[in-house]
């Protein structure tokens, strides 16, 4: 991966994530952040892919640019992807308290900020 090339999917990545580190760790420990999304090996108590993915963007938000790692570049390309196709699929009405806002929270973005 070229330097370009990670810094484009830095640049994608910084516009889809709007949750700074201390939003999404509050995030992540709450029961909703927990009842949304698919289970990573479909075990009732499986941690799911999207909460999982909320982690992995607390520790590369954590670290400095130089200590990232190909598979995290990889990571921001893929939160950048999923953060833009389902804002695409916004819920009509207030969507506060929806499992679609949960499900993006998960994934770094809150899409009422």
């Amino acid at each position: 991966m070229t330097e370009d090339e990670k810094q484009a999917i830095r640049q994608r990545f910084d516009k889809a994530v709007n949750m700074d580190i201390a939003d999404l760790s509050s995030w992540l420990k709450t029961k909703p952040s927990k009842a949304v999304g698919w289970p990573k090996n479909r075990g009732p108590d499986e941690e799911s892919v999207g909460h999982a993915s909320g982690r992995h963007i607390v520790r590369i938000l954590k670290s400095k640019a130089g200590d990232l790692t190909e598979a995290d570049y990889k990571h921001m390309r893929k939160v950048a992807g999923f953060v833009a196709r389902h804002l695409k699929q916004r819920p009509a009405g207030d969507v506060s308290h929806t499992r679609w806002r949960h499900s993006l929270m998960n994934w770094g973005h809150d899409p009422l900020q």
